[in-house]
């Protein structure tokens, strides 16, 4: 899929470009194969570079609460200075390696609600930048991934909403400043003490920490509170464990303990790492996770009509699938 763009910086009788991907269908891990292909306009053109990188929406929070920006991340450059005749057309090949802690987009045979995830083309010619494609990416999770998402819903807990934070998850391998959260609904049977958990994934070529924050609601005397749990699985163990009844387990003892997860820290931690034992399962401190834009985390975001690019851009896609549905 691809479509043809003229760089707007350039105007009429500029360059154009178009991207198309050999598959937009994805993992963790592993790779985006497809061309750039590119055409020159009336006249000459020195390219300085082109350039792709995966963007979201991403939530962060502001002076005036939480807001959305664009962000673009895992940028890899296709290719450094070269001169482009008038008229001539170029097809770059490229292989776009998938970071594994990429969002998620699709799970459970169905789209994850309000994931979107797209990889951009840009291109900079005489030192100005400008926005090629932007081409849709489903990405699908790892087994590893599969088998927590797919024991929650067993479980009875209800997948509600998706989104992308900015932020670190302390205490984590984490590659890039933002996170994705796969929020779930309380299962009927633990309604009354909980009423949402959200999971995070942080995953690299071995294994993965999966982050867990249960939204525990308060008593006659008690607040609500957040309470986070950190955890460590190998992807070689996905398909070695029971994991509805692990997952029920971690459940059962985060609210069996009166001050909460994994060894009495009940709300979270921010700004800051507790020690903790490295292994399988269970870990010894609470994560703590730091939410905001501040020490350089605002770095790589682009400008806020960004956002509505990519929300018009999804829209389109899906209107377009709805019409070839329509068709069929």
């Amino acid at each position: 899929m691809g479509f043809k763009r003229l760089l707007a910086a350039f105007g009429v009788g500029g360059p154009s470009i178009d991207t198309v991907l050999s598959t937009p269908h994805t993992y963790p891990g592993a790779v985006l194969e497809g061309t750039v292909e590119l055409t020159g306009g009336e006249v000459e053109a020195h390219i300085d570079e082109i350039a792709v990188a995966l963007a979201t929406s991403v939530e962060f929070e502001a002076e005036e609460g939480e807001e959305t920006s664009a962000a673009e991340f895992a940028r890899v450059l296709l290719t450094g200075p070269f001169d482009l005749p008038a008229g001539e057309h170029r097809s770059i090949p490229f292989r776009y390696p998938v970071p594994w802690q990429a969002p998620l987009t699709d799970a459970g045979g169905g789209p994850l609600p309000n994931a979107r995830l797209g990889l951009r083309t840009e291109i900079v010619i005489d030192r100005a930048p400008d926005k090629g494609d932007l081409d849709p990416v489903h990405v699908y999770p790892l087994p590893s991934q599969d088998r927590i998402l797919e024991a929650f819903a067993r479980l009875g807990f209800p997948l509600k909403h998706t989104d992308v934070e900015a932020g670190r998850l302390v205490g984590t391998r984490q590659e890039f400043p933002l996170f994705q959260e796969i929020e779930f609904g309380a299962a009927e049977h633990y309604a009354h003490e909980i009423s949402e958990v959200e999971v995070s994934f942080v995953a690299d070529p071995q294994g993965m920490d999966v982050i867990v924050e249960f939204d525990k609601r308060g008593g006659l005397f008690t607040p609500d509170q957040d309470l986070y749990g950190r955890f460590h699985i190998d992807h070689a163990d996905a398909d070695r464990a029971d994991w509805t009844a692990q997952v029920q387990a971690w459940v059962e003892e985060a609210l069996s303990r009166h001050r909460g997860l994994f060894g009495g820290f009940g709300a979270a931690h921010h700004g800051h790492d507790e020690d903790h034992e490295e292994g399988g399962g269970m870990l010894g401190g609470a994560a703590g996770v730091a939410l905001g834009v501040a020490g350089g985390l605002a770095a790589g975001y682009v400008a806020a009509e960004a956002v509505d690019e990519i929300g018009d851009f999804f829209e389109g896609e899906e209107e377009a699938e709805s019409e070839e549905e329509e068709e069929e």
